[in-house]
């Protein structure tokens, strides 16, 4: 398949909530731009639905200022049909969106001589340092900006309440923090949970973490019976020179060996109390895949001591509320059977990771 055919096959897929895993490299930008090509307004060509993807980053440049020793440096936005609905925005809306990721920045707007003409750039300067010199934020701080700037740019009926058929968001997460991932994730579950019943909300992205926490909020998690028969999880891949775009469900191998490597990193790097979220999707993943449907199961096999005290703590620390802004570092007790479990299973059943 090319990706003409993949687009058309995400247009007439019957589910609203749409999610595909891919490499980086794969296609999934170009998938977006022929996603919005092929579901154009005819006759007027005009956009059906909004759109985040690496083309929205692009429109927010640097301007350095090397000449005035950085003296106005500021955050360019490249003029877009998108500056029209910029009168629409406030710094307070935006702040509102990033508030989660708690960023130590202030920022004004400097508008265009001509306001129709929208959002000139962005200033940024220290917190609680007003008048102060300008500053440069990081990279992962700009994509976080720029993500916030589209979510409050999304509640502007003028722009998603005229082109209302979908939402196309793809890979949010480029150059985030570890962390961040996890409020990501809930804010774009925050967009599902506005809008499922009446727009198609496809999402994108390469990064498994994110992948799979929206696959099991949206599948299991506390409010998923709303979800889980809209919901169509995909997994995106080349083989040679062709696309294959296959349903998840039919892809457990791919989808745990991902899950295994990203928590080997976190076990070697750093964990989070959202990681118990991945390994109970890694255990169950594991016992669909043994034919038992059982978490026990696995644990008994991999030679955990307490069975019980480990699924109840698995079970706590992947509840609902983990779902929320649990991007807490794990303390030596929660990291303790975590890693007991993870690498009795590695020894079990002789993962091969890289």
């Amino acid at each position: 398949m090319n990706l003409v055919e993949i687009a058309k096959q995400l247009k007439d897929a019957d589910e609203n909530i749409i999610l595909i895993y891919a490499f980086n490299a794969t296609g999934k930008t170009r998938l977006c731009v022929e996603y919005k090509n092929i579901t154009k307004n005819q006759g007027t060509e005009e956009h059906t639905g909004v759109y985040y993807n690496a083309f929205s980053e692009d429109l927010f440049v640097w301007d350095n200022d090397e000449e005035n020793d950085n003296n106005n440096i500021r955050l360019n936005i490249i003029h877009s049909s998108l500056n029209q609905f910029h009168s629409f925005l406030s710094v307070e809306l935006v702040k509102e969106k990033l508030g989660p990721y708690n960023p130590n920045y202030d920022f004004f707007f400097n508008l265009h001589r001509d306001p129709e003409k929208g959002i000139e750039s962005i200033t940024f300067v220290l917190k609680n340092n007003e008048g102060d010199k300008p500053i440069k934020i990081s990279r992962g701080e700009e994509r976080i900006f720029v993500w916030g700037f589209f979510l409050a740019l999304f509640e502007v009926d003028a722009w998603s309440g005229e082109q209302d058929a979908h939402y196309f968001i793809d890979d949010p997460v480029s150059s985030l923090d570890e962390h961040n991932i996890f409020i990501t994730a809930d804010s774009i579950f925050n967009i599902v949970e506005s809008n499922y019943l009446t727009k198609r909300i496809i999402v994108t992205t390469h990064h498994i973490g994110l992948f799979s926490m929206l696959f099991d909020r949206l599948r299991k998690g506390e409010k998923s019976s709303r979800y889980k028969n809209l919901t169509r999880p995909y997994i995106l891949s080349k083989r040679q020179d062709e696309l294959v775009l296959r349903h998840h469900d039919k892809e457990v191998f791919l989808f745990h060996l991902h899950l295994l490597q990203t928590l080997e990193h976190a076990v070697k790097n750093q964990l989070y109390l959202y990681h118990f979220v991945m390994l109970r999707q890694l255990l169950e993943n594991i016992s669909s895949f043994l034919g038992s449907g059982s978490v026990n199961y696995v644990l008994t096999q991999i030679g955990v001591a307490n069975v019980e005290e480990a699924m109840n703590r698995v079970n706590s620390l992947s509840h609902q509320n983990a779902y929320r802004f649990q991007f807490n570092e794990m303390s030596t007790q929660e990291e303790m059977p975590f890693k007991e479990v993870f690498e009795k299973m590695l020894i079990k059943y002789n993962f091969i990771l890289h």
